[in-house]
């Protein structure tokens, strides 16, 4: 009966704080809104390459207050706020402005199972925009910066007795007014400029641990030796603790390899399927780290044996191959905005959506443009068998388009301090992507947004990761480094440009907008490079791009990104609405095109 009793008391608990949230606003919403539970928001795994079975999703609403810098806890919070959606958007629940001169705070309290006694606790942010400092029953127990990645921090040492344990979150983010990396976010959108994300906007997550255990896995393929490197990283790199890794292919074990932590080990597998576009065959991996013989701690993962690299044609030109064929990389820049979560999907189903209509639309490729998604999207490209281009996020954004000065390695528009934090976030938005075999490409400037030292940060690039190519600054300032000439041209393609020694490329082309009644973000003037009146023109115009480009292909460009997937704020230019409700194209003509494009090469 006592039992009953409880039950009942949760759910109405449930439905008395589902009662108390709702989208704010009247702007677009997806068809995936109304499906929003604030009981069970995003409950998808977050980080499908170090899966653990035992965890607590900590998404839901939480206490926020917005508060001029400096102060220090709110003794009053302003109301509630549904992690893990940034404040501005409307599936927050709030949809207020927080700027550079506000600091966001954000409280909840949570339990810790009973069943995970004697284990270490884990609190894991899938990413925070931009500064986050965590209190864990009022003691500050670690801060992070980026906007982007995820970090995390062991708090057993901070948590008391059985009960609850209070967590509170301090974020900083002074958007357009700093320096650090934010993409298209601006205090003041307009154009191609969009509303500014503050505060956590991934996954919030706990999990039972050992005392020593995992923290990274470094998988990278080598098709041409039928191995594979990984690399484990964990909280102790102590002698006494073995790493062993095995890859399972149908749940049969292939290979296995022992070692110490953050040593490579080589496995092998004899005549491996390879990933590519039309067949994305993943291998499951299972890494467990043992002492004494004792296993303390195991995650399961997958990994898969494809190979980027470049070589010439019989023309001589520089062309890009997927597993050592020639392959046109052909597909969208894609913002990854939504018109009522901003940076965060409103589920799971609307993250794998745009994935798999831009496979539908006879696509290659996307090109993550100035933003990292979570880690799911990564793997559903991973699945679905989507190349991806990652830009980095573009801050800073002093110099323009005039010739930089070099210094002694600082650019007069950046400080030590930004220089600094660039390749902080670099490195951990690389280390989020490093074993997932749908990237292939590095971009770590667009056009000249903020771009500096370009020789350094691409050699910097390539040595971190000699697995992948590196495109220097797509459109940008171009400078005789990488492994890729970049051109950007609207509305149509043109090849202006042409470097015999690297791999050409059309980073960015088209923008043919479609404004659609009832499904605008605004009402004051839209964004396109050229616009139409109806699906037919449109359609019809991206069909003479396409037919354009061919020759271009032939001369020499080894990939193109149109631009875009989606409609995003002011910007009318893309293949869908920004609801996600309307094709704005006839998705059968251009799939035909896309496909007699991308198969141009291996004419």
């Amino acid at each position: 009966m006592r039992k009953q009793l409880l039950v009942c008391a949760f759910f109405s608990l449930a439905l008395t704080l589902s009662a108390q949230w709702k989208p704010v606003g009247d702007k677009l919403k997806t068809p995936w809104a109304e499906r929003v539970d604030p009981n069970n928001v995003l409950p998808e795994y977050p980080r499908p390459q170090m899966e653990r079975p035992a965890w607590a999703n900590l998404n839901g609403l939480w206490e926020y207050a917005i508060k001029p810098c400096g102060g220090i806890e709110p003794s009053a919070f302003d109301g509630q706020i549904l992690v893990p959606f940034a404040i501005e958007s409307s599936l927050s629940g709030v949809q207020k402005e927080v700027g550079g001169k506000n600091e966001l705070w954000y409280k909840r309290t949570f339990t810790v199972p009973s069943s995970w006694k004697n284990k270490d606790v884990l609190l894991n942010f899938g990413a925070v925009d931009w500064k986050a400092d965590v209190y864990v029953n009022d003691i500050l127990i670690g801060s992070h910066q980026g906007g982007f990645t995820p970090f995390s921090f062991n708090i057993t040492p901070y948590l008391k007795g059985n009960g609850a344990q209070k967590l509170v979150v301090r974020v900083w983010d002074p958007s357009d007014k700093g320096f650090q990396p934010r993409g298209k976010q601006t205090s003041k959108p307009e154009g191609i400029w969009y509303t500014s994300v503050t505060g956590i906007w991934q996954t919030v997550w706990i999990e039972p641990v050992a005392s020593t255990y995992i923290t990274s896995i470094k998988a990278i393929p080598n098709i041409d030796t039928e191995s594979l490197a990984v690399t484990v990283g964990a909280s102790c790199a102590c002698p006494s603790n073995i790493i062993e890794v095995k890859i399972l292919d149908k749940g049969q074990v292939v290979a296995t390899a022992k070692g110490l932590v953050g040593k490579e080990l080589r496995l092998g597998v004899k005549n491996p399927t390879l990933w590519d576009t039309s067949n994305p065959y993943l291998y499951d991996m299972e890494v467990l780290l043992s002492k004494g013989g004792k296993v303390q701690d195991e995650v399961k993962s997958y990994t898969a044996f494809r190979k980027i690299s470049v070589k010439r044609d019989v023309n001589g030109i520089a062309r890009m191959q997927l597993n050592n064929k020639n392959l046109f990389h052909y597909g969208p820049l894609d913002q990854g905005w939504w018109p009522d979560g901003l940076y965060t999907a409103p589920t799971d189903e609307a993250l794998l959506f745009d994935i798999v209509k831009t496979k539908e639309w006879g696509f290659n490729m996307i090109r993550k443009h100035v933003k990292v998604e979570p880690a799911r999207w990564y793997y559903h490209c991973d699945k679905e068998g989507m190349l991806v281009w990652q830009d980095m996020p573009s801050g800073d954004m002093g110099n323009s388009w005039g010739p930089h000065v070099y210094n002694g390695g600082t650019d007069k528009n950046r400080t030590t301090e930004s220089i600094a934090n660039y390749y902080q976030e670099w490195k951990e938005i690389m280390d989020l992507c490093i074993s997932n075999p749908s990237v292939v490409i590095w971009v770590p400037f667009n056009e000249a947004w903020g771009q500096f030292d370009t020789e350094k940060v691409v050699e910097w690039t390539a040595v971190y990761d000699p697995s992948r190519l590196v495109n220097p600054a797509s459109g940008g300032n171009h400078r005789s480094c990488g492994d890729i000439l970049d051109l950007h041209n609207y509305p149509g393609p043109r090849m202006f440009l042409f470097d015999a020694a690297r791999v050409n490329v059309l980073g960015e082309y088209g923008g043919i907008g479609l404004p659609l009644e009832n499904h605008l973000w605004w009402n004051k003037r839209n964004w396109g490079y050229i616009q139409f009146k109806n699906s037919d023109e449109v359609t019809a115009e991206y069909v003479k791009y396409a037919n354009e480009l061919k020759p271009m292909v032939d001369k020499g460009f080894s990939a193109a990104v149109y631009t875009q997937t989606t409609d995003v704020e002011g910007e009318v230019n893309g293949i869908m609405t920004y609801d996600r409700k309307v094709i704005k194209m006839n998705e059968a003509t251009i799939r035909k095109i896309n496909q007699e494009v991308i198969s141009r090469l291996s004419e």
